[in-house]
């Protein structure tokens, strides 16, 4: 578990972190120094205090308390609002063996950060002065062999031409040997520079960065420990002069004990690692090919040539972009969040997209019991009309009812990204055909262009999945439906409360006010199967038709 292998790519964001848990040792600091004051006060202003460094309810700040270190000093906040009593003793101590050393410690960690920073930044800007000096020797070696080839050219021409003198002839024929040399010493220039910086490129990714990588963790969790051994010395401190509240002490003891360095590292890991692999060396560019094609026998360039082994490249590397180059990540940061979360490495996406779907289940089974309540309140209603009018609560379960739906759509349109990302395919069935049908329906585009890309270390995307399989996958083949001998025969009638476009395939359109016969009730999947004449059949959704059943067809379900 190492942050230089694990998050070789995520430089900005471990800046970041680092000035976070910089500012959470000072946040500390003033937290023991406020403490100090409030001693002075006795408990009343004590427990004010602990409510004021709670961390706010869904806020950004609040998810920064999932570290051990973060989850220790909640707990002495907790621990401190059992406290009171206190006396000046306290404050002493405190700002004495706490305050005054952890000013001293944040002033050494900020300038050992920086210090580290520098040393990657600085490798930074050497990888991208390489990177420049490689394009420019590859555009020069380019340029080069399209001047020789144009000499080339001309000397051919005033060789063929009679009417040309002998002398021009033969300077014709030496500024194609010149324009020759060039290519060949640009070439050779080309293929120096790029086995140079393929070996700078590998020491930088495997060498130079974990190494200021590491050092950065190393300095990380020594901040974690010493913010777990101060928490401890600021209930030795208390323990000393009031005895009387030794158990919220060892709670506070127990709580910086349960820091854990190692633990904190992980969720580094897992809030930042991308999932890309660093990129391989570059591969070599032959321009020469044309400049070779034809040669005069009496040219001294092509006796020069003759003999050597032809090289042999593959590969191009064309548009390939690098982590270090920050224009992608800019038009990134400019955008707005797509909906499905595309614009983020494929692990953050899976995260985001699997806690929005646990929001939404929330939400779901909040709606669920809030449905229940009124169902509950309409049935005393009933029995006990003095007590209210039944009807009055339909309008509201109508409501609770219609946005379980909403959410219930929403959470399977992020299922399916979800599972895409995962790397699953919808289950070849008849409820997951419609809820296929039921995703480009409702979220064409978004559904469509969810899956098509994958970010590149850089922020850009570079795979690219076509849309023929994101229709294999979406939309599998509905023929099975449809291919009973006997049609089935219809259980009631449904008027169409909204206008429908069933532009998959096994949907049907439907206009609103439209009256069609009902062949399959909904099953729980959102869906209800109807039919228009003997050749026009399909699934619409459920909350866009009133069902009206005959209690006396087959297959009807009998409501009470």
């Amino acid at each position: 578990m190492s942050w230089g292998t694990e998050l070789w790519d995520q430089f900005d964001n471990l800046e970041k972190h680092t000035q976070w848990g910089i500012d959470i040792l000072e946040k500390y600091i003033k937290f023991v120094k406020e403490r100090t004051e409030i001693e002075l006060s006795y408990a009343k202003q004590l427990r004010n205090l602990s409510k004021k460094y709670q961390p706010k309810k869904n806020s950004k700040e609040e998810e920064e308390y999932k570290y051990t270190s973060c989850k220790a000093f909640l707990s002495t906040l907790n621990e401190m609002n059992d406290y009171a009593g206190q006396h000046e003793v306290i404050s002493e101590n405190m700002t004495s063996q706490i305050i005054a050393d952890l000013a001293r410690y944040v002033q050494e960690l900020k300038q050992e950060r920086k210090s580290n920073f520098h040393d990657g930044r600085k490798a930074q800007q050497h990888i991208e002065t390489c990177w420049k000096q490689l394009e420019s020797s590859k555009r020069r070696f380019e340029r080069d062999c399209k001047e020789a080839d144009r000499a080339q050219q001309y000397f051919e021409k005033m060789d063929a031409d009679i009417n040309v003198t002998k002398a021009d002839v033969e300077k014709a024929r030496q500024q194609a040997q010149i324009r020759h040399q060039m290519a060949e010493d640009s070439k050779a220039d080309y293929s120096s520079i790029l086995q140079k910086f393929n070996h700078e490129q590998h020491e930088y990714y495997h060498t130079h960065i974990p190494n200021i990588f590491q050092k950065i963790q190393e300095m990380e969790e020594r901040r974690i420990v010493r913010m777990g051994e101060s928490m401890k010395t600021y209930a030795e401190v208390d323990r000393q002069v009031i005895p009387i509240i030794g158990k919220c002490l060892d709670g506070i003891v127990k709580a910086a004990e349960s820091i854990d360095q190692n633990n904190d590292s992980q969720l580094v890991i897992e809030a930042y690692k991308s999932g890309f692999e660093p990129p391989g060396d570059i591969e070599f560019e032959d321009y020469t090919q044309p400049m070779k094609r034809t040669v005069s026998d009496n040219s001294l360039s092509n006796s020069k040539g003759e003999g050597k082994p032809e090289l042999k490249f593959g590969g191009k590397s064309k548009g390939k972009l690098w982590p270090f180059i920050k224009k992608n990540k800019l038009s990134l940061k400019l955008g707005a969040t797509p909906e499905d979360f595309s614009n983020l490495p494929p692990e953050q996406r899976r995260k985001k997209l699997q806690q929005k779907v646990d929001e939404l289940n929330k939400e779901i089974q909040k709606e669920v019991d809030q449905r229940d309540a009124i169902t509950k309140m309409k049935d005393v209603y009933l029995k006990n009309p003095q007590m209210g009018d039944p009807a009055s609560l339909d309008h509201k379960l109508t409501e609770v009812s219609q946005n379980i739906e909403k959410l219930r759509l929403e959470v399977q349109k992020f299922e399916a990204w979800l599972a895409e990302v995962e790397g699953r395919l919808p289950a070849r069935s008849e409820q997951a055909r419609r809820q296929s049908g039921m995703y480009d329906s409702q979220n064409p585009p978004t559904v469509n262009n969810c899956a098509q890309d994958r970010e590149s270390p850089d922020g850009s995307y570079t795979e690219e999945q076509s849309q023929e399989s994101e229709v294999k996958v979406l939309a599998p083949d509905f023929d099975d439906d449809f291919d009973d001998e006997e049609p089935l025969p219809a259980i009631g009638t449904c008027k169409a409360l909204y206008t429908f476009e069933g532009h998959n395939e096994g949907t049907i359109s439907v206009v609103e006010g439209e009256t069609l016969f009902v062949i399959e009730e909904d099953r729980g999947d959102g869906w209800t199967r109807i039919r228009r004449s003997e050749d026009e059949e399909g699934y619409v959704p459920t909350s866009y038709v009133e069902v009206y059943l005959d209690k006396n067809a087959k297959g009807a379900k009998t409501y009470i």
